[in-house]
């Protein structure tokens, strides 16, 4: 539901609605809200999109932490609206919230409600996005070198004959996508072959790549390979190459979503980076806990990363959505 509501039903039944603009995770309490010292940590988990596999995994990394530390997690979903995200942000800081978990739209859009999070004096953590300011703490991963390990390897494998390379960008705006954007651009510049051909922005979601990766294969049929920022978006362009019979043409992604990671050893998907959401999830909500107890933390803190290839796809591939960190 994209607008927003205010949510003054009770807790219960808030909990048991998944319509709802917030939802909650009980951890080994439910006694009330947050702003109590006898009750559970309260965190509130604003998320930018639930439309992609990755955000959808994050958040059952970060309900999953919450509930291992007996902590309360109060989640919205901004459906990718930065007008909805921030009525969010305020609903949460009603809600008497400790400590906020932010995945912003837009880095610029959310300072409304950051600046209302630090006026009603509560922390503010993000994750996966950073925001130019009114963070305590940013965890994430360095997008730049996921596109870099990417770029190095698909260049690599186009050679000396290098090519055409489609790039289906994530969202407009987004630090993530100008990132992976710019460790690519960087890593392929040196094949003077390559000539990168920027697609539209289609916002992470292998719905919208379909759509754009049909139009652009119209125009350029010449294209040798395609680069999107994230393997939703990848495996969309895949299936509009395959439709076509395109089966020369190499695709590469980012993230390490097993679906992809299972193309990797048939050879037309050549490389992904890691970059596990369940881990990522963990690692913000432990970050969001030792803020609320005063500790201190860097203010940008790196879950790491590593390129999954033909050479090690075997080694990551298992049951769950994505490769997993330390595999």
């Amino acid at each position: 539901m994209r607008a927003f509501r205010s949510l003054t039903i009770p807790l219960l039944l808030v909990s048991l609605m998944s319509a709802c603009s917030v939802s909650t995770t009980p951890g080994g309490t439910t006694e009330g809200a947050g702003g109590q010292d006898d009750g559970p940590v309260a965190i509130g988990f604003s998320q930018a999109t639930q439309q992609s596999p990755f955000y959808v995994q994050l958040r059952e990394g970060a309900e999953a932490a919450a509930k291992q530390a007996g902590a309360e997690l109060y989640f919205a979903d901004a459906g990718g609206d930065v007008t909805k995200q921030n009525n969010d942000i305020q609903d949460l800081i009603t809600r008497q919230v400790d400590v906020l978990l932010i995945n912003p739209v837009d880095p610029q859009g959310v300072q409304p409600g950051i600046a209302a999070a630090e006026a009603a004096g509560v922390p503010v953590v993000t994750v996966d996005r950073p925001v130019p300011e009114g963070a305590v703490a940013h965890v994430g991963r360095d997008n730049k070198a996921m596109g870099a390990l990417v770029g190095k390897r698909l260049s690599e494998q186009l050679g000396a004959r290098g090519g055409k390379v489609i790039e289906i960008r994530g969202d407009a705006g987004g630090a993530v996508a100008r990132d992976r954007s710019a460790g690519f651009h960087e890593a392929v510049a040196a094949n003077a072959k390559i000539q990168i051909v920027e697609g539209p922005y289609s916002d992470y979601v292998r719905s919208k790549a379909v759509t754009a990766m049909q139009d652009l294969l119209q125009v350029h049929p010449d294209v040798a390979a395609v680069y999107a920022h994230n393997d939703d978006m990848a495996l969309g362009a895949l299936q509009v190459l395959k439709e076509n019979g395109k089966a020369k043409v190499l695709v590469a992604g980012v993230d390490g979503l097993m679906e992809a990671v299972k193309q990797i050893p048939s050879g037309q998907y050549v490389a992904t980076a890691l970059n596990d959401p369940i881990s990522l999830g963990t690692k913000a909500v432990e970050t969001v806990l030792k803020v609320q107890k005063g500790e201190k933390v860097e203010p940008s803190i790196d879950a790491g990363t590593a390129l999954i290839d033909t050479d090690n796809a075997g080694e990551y591939i298992g049951p769950g959505e994505f490769a997993q960190a330390g595999q």
